[in-house]
């Protein structure tokens, strides 16, 4: 069953930032300055313009530097600076790309050997603090309860990332993790800078 919410939300992934371009796992803390390419901001740029008649009022986004520019740059495209009060652009670490464990700074291939299959990730994280699919979809689930409790009738962007973000969308139509992971084989998630309805 899907979710019941009391705000109309947006979902977007961060433009392509340098790790993308270098394939290098970067996650919280950063290890390096990962600021979106030229063309990472001209795609959020050219994405968020089709926000301008969805009347937008709150922007909250991962405070990893990929999303905190994709958010300052949706921002100014929606022109919250010249809006009325109650517009805002705020950071939320529930919204953090995953917790890669080890290897975060590293080369992205030798990740994937982690796993027999991605359905392992469910309950089971990297070495060195990583994070599982349960876990990822728990702090993303509350920040979705709390601010669906704390606001109603708003249209709300939610920048994130890709692992994160498919995980929710997933929740939000009632599937359950491993549905998610069926539903959803990575050519079909969030691509960079791509814009979704959740509901």
């Amino acid at each position: 069953m899907t979710m019941k919410l009391r705000n109309h939300y947006y979902i977007m992934r961060h433009g392509e930032a340098l790790s993308n371009v270098r394939n290098v796992v970067s996650c919280w803390p950063e290890t390096f300055n990962n600021s979106l390419t030229t063309k990472g901001k001209k795609d959020i740029k050219a994405s968020v313009e089709n926000l301008k008649n969805k009347n937008v009022s709150l922007i909250f986004h991962s405070p990893l530097k990929r999303a905190r520019m994709s958010a300052e740059i949706a921002g100014k495209v929606l022109k919250f600076k010249n809006l009325p009060a109650g517009r805002q652009v705020k950071p939320d670490k529930r919204l953090r790309e995953v917790q890669f464990g080890i290897y975060n700074g590293r080369h992205l291939e030798g990740m994937w050997e982690s796993f027999k299959n991605e359905e392992e990730r469910i309950h089971r994280g990297i070495e060195g603090g990583g994070e599982t699919y349960k876990e990822i979809l728990d702090r993303m689930l509350d920040f979705l309860r709390e601010v669906d409790e704390t606001y109603s009738g708003r249209n709300v962007l939610i920048i994130s990332h890709e692992g994160p973000l498919f995980l929710l969308q997933g929740k939000t139509m009632g599937l359950t993790l491993k549905e998610t992971i069926e539903r959803f084989p990575p050519e079909v998630r969030p691509h960079k800078a791509e814009i979704r309805e959740l509901n």
